[in-house]
């Protein structure tokens, strides 16, 4: 009786889940429909991206952002926070990429405009870009880590202050994402013909490595479940972004209090996808244009990724972690068991909530483009992530939580 009961109980989450829970297996919110008109005139958006020792893919990062094809004014503020590998040298080397003419030979490498700034924390910057010298680059020296801050927040801060009050729009975007050259014209013809104060891009992340395509795709799926994409963008519930690709307005973000409201969020992007619902409509999907570039070769890199701020979407609570992993064990963990350990009715419904789970995971499994028969793991890899949760808070608990390029961020009580 009373595994029959726990099967029905974990059938029934599942069917609520599916049926009840935004349809956020189905992946349909991307930039590819409902594709808004071009606006009459483009609007001048300014890029902050905040890097720290990321040698390693800050070249190809930058340089899709110079090679964007938007028609408008557009500038790039690199905030370089006390890198050690040569970020920022790698950065100065770079150019803007030849563009086709209309008869399809080349322009030649275009001009840019490079400078140098340090940081300032008194107050906005001026804006130091001349007109009509070619796409400007501007390397940012960061100040040293501000108490109350985490790094990147610090470090988009004082990028946002530094482009001041020129740009309707920011474009927050981190130094591991390579972007498309239409990129940007996208996000800013969905957020002028719609007045949006946020338009987010979950980007495709890396899936090459063994450990990246048994593990990545679950990522995304654990998130859109968190936070359904359908109820993100609908004008009132839930706010959510993803940080690899954010346009924000600039008068939300001010009337939000600024990159300050939040500076000690861990998980920021949800955070400032939150803070800017509150000023307006936003906007969160997938999407093929924008890449993450960082590579997760091993189960440790993908277990470090997940665990740095896993217990910070708990609050730093024990009894919410107790919770989920309770939680997680029910969800994920007894349709298996019952399947193959249980008999008549426990088994069947057992079974039924495993094929409902498998079946769920599909739409993310194409978009990453795996194999079908990988959705029966499910339950693996949710453990896999119940382990990294825990592991997580004991992080947390010995002081190291969010650590992050030898910075231990994670709030601490």
């Amino acid at each position: 009786m009373i595994l029959t009961i726990l099967g029905g109980v974990t059938l029934g989450i599942w069917l609520v889940l599916i049926f009840a829970r935004g349809g956020f297996w189905l992946a349909r919110e991307r930039d590819t429909r409902d594709v808004p008109p071009l606006p009459e005139q483009w609007p001048e958006v300014i890029a902050v991206v905040p890097a720290r020792d990321e040698a390693a893919v800050i070249g190809e990062s930058i340089g899709s952002l110079l090679a964007q094809d938007y028609p408008g004014a557009f500038r790039i503020i690199l905030v370089d926070d006390s890198s050690s590998d040569g970020t920022a040298e790698i950065a100065r080397e770079l150019r803007v990429p030849s563009r086709p003419s209309p008869s399809g030979e080349g322009l030649g490498v275009g001009r840019l405009n490079l400078i140098e700034t340090s940081a300032r924390v008194d107050g906005p910057h001026p804006n130091p870009s001349p007109e009509g010298e070619g796409l400007a680059l501007e390397v940012l020296r960061g100040a040293p880590l501000a108490p109350g801050w985490t790094g990147k927040l610090w470090a988009v801060s004082q990028g946002v202050a530094l482009a001041s009050d020129a740009p309707r729009y920011l474009w927050l975007t981190d130094a591991d994402i390579a972007h498309d050259p239409d990129t940007l014209t996208s996000l800013v013809a969905r957020a002028e013909a719609r007045g949006l104060a946020m338009v987010s891009l979950m980007a495709k992340l890396r899936c090459e490595s063994m450990a990246e395509r048994g593990l990545i795709p679950a990522f995304v799926f654990f998130f859109q479940m968190l936070y359904p994409f359908a109820w993100v963008n609908r004008s009132t519930g839930v706010g959510a972004a993803a940080g690899g690709c954010m346009l924000v307005r600039r008068e939300a973000l001010v009337a939000a209090g600024g990159i300050a409201a939040i500076r000690t969020a861990l998980i920021d992007d949800c955070a400032l996808g939150a803070a800017l619902k509150r000023q307006g409509p936003i906007w969160l999907g997938l999407t093929e244009r924008s890449r993450s570039i960082r590579p997760y070769e091993t189960l440790a890199s993908v277990t470090a990724m997940i665990s740095r701020s896993a217990y910070a979407q708990l609050n730093y609570n024990p009894l919410l972690l107790l919770g989920t992993l309770l939680g997680l064990a029910l969800v994920y963990g007894a349709p298996p068991a019952l399947t193959l350990l249980a008999s008549g009715w426990p088994q069947w419904l057992g079974g039924a909530a495993w094929v409902l789970m498998a079946l769920s995971f599909q739409p993310m499994l194409s978009f990453y483009r795996r194999p079908w028969g990988w959705g029966m793991s499910l339950p693996g890899i949710a453990a896999f992530y119940a382990a990294c949760t825990l592991l997580s808070a004991w992080q947390h608990h010995r002081g190291r939580g969010g650590m992050w390029k030898g910075r231990a961020q994670a709030a601490t009580r």
